[in-house]
């Protein structure tokens, strides 16, 4: 179904034809401007402290988190973290260039494929666009280097997050996803189709109020900050 067909379909539905050129005109300042109403204190510190801020929220919502020099040392963090939850040295990872980047051929007993996660494979690496200090969220949107199942799919997400993408607010991150090169020279063709905010590893205690984990998506959320400082 085409977009002017979507559109036709809900006028129709609320029994009424296009807005009237005020209301248009209204419409677009607003998506022109992007205002913002209040925006919490807590995230408005120097990189360092947005750092510090974005871990202690997400070791708060149940994740885990490291701090690594470079994208060298992703191999090993990761080997050292598969062999602390007693999981196997294998993982699919999203086609992202910088992750394509690290160098996993000088670690060979960590078996890593590049692609989009299937049912028999229980860890991913992704890809993060930002980080949110005020809550410890990350932004994931989708694209052709960021499958969304590999979000969701496995049981133990690892993420890779660069410590100059940790911003205050989600205002800060939505302005950082308009302001992107490949979303700004033509927004209305590429901007994402999804964009998943991702607070720790899914969790729902609607039973009995019992909280459980790996609900909806990833039981384990671990996320590997690379700001070159270890």
């Amino acid at each position: 179904m085409t977009r002017a067909a979507i559109i036709g379909n809900i006028q129709r539905g609320l029994k009424r034809g296009k807005l009237p050129p005020d209301q248009q005109a209204m419409l677009r300042a607003r998506l022109a401007a992007h205002p913002r109403h209040l925006i919490p204190a807590r995230g408005q510190l120097d990189r360092g402290g947005r750092i510090a801020l974005f871990v202690e929220y997400l070791e708060r919502e149940f994740g885990t988190a490291a701090r690594l020099g470079s994208l060298e040392d992703v191999p090993t963090a990761i080997t050292t973290y598969l062999a602390a939850q007693n999981l196997a040295p294998s993982l699919v990872a999203s086609p992202h260039p910088d992750l394509q980047k690290i160098p996993f051929a000088a670690t060979p007993l960590l078996n890593v494929r590049f692609g989009t996660s299937t049912p028999a494979e229980p860890v991913s690496l992704t890809h993060a666009f930002a980080g949110i200090a005020e809550t410890g969220t990350l932004m994931l949107p989708s694209g052709p280097t960021r499958p969304t199942s590999n979000n969701l799919l496995p049981d133990n997400a690892i993420v890779v997050l660069p410590a100059d993408r940790i911003v205050a607010s989600f205002e800060d991150a939505f302005d950082l996803l308009r302001a992107d090169p490949k979303t700004k020279a033509a927004r209305e063709k590429f901007m994402p189709r999804n964009v998943m905010l991702v607070t720790g590893p899914s969790r729902s205690a609607d039973i009995e109020q019992t909280l459980e984990l790996g609900a909806h998506g990833p039981r384990r959320l671990h996320v590997l900050i690379i700001d070159g400082e270890s």
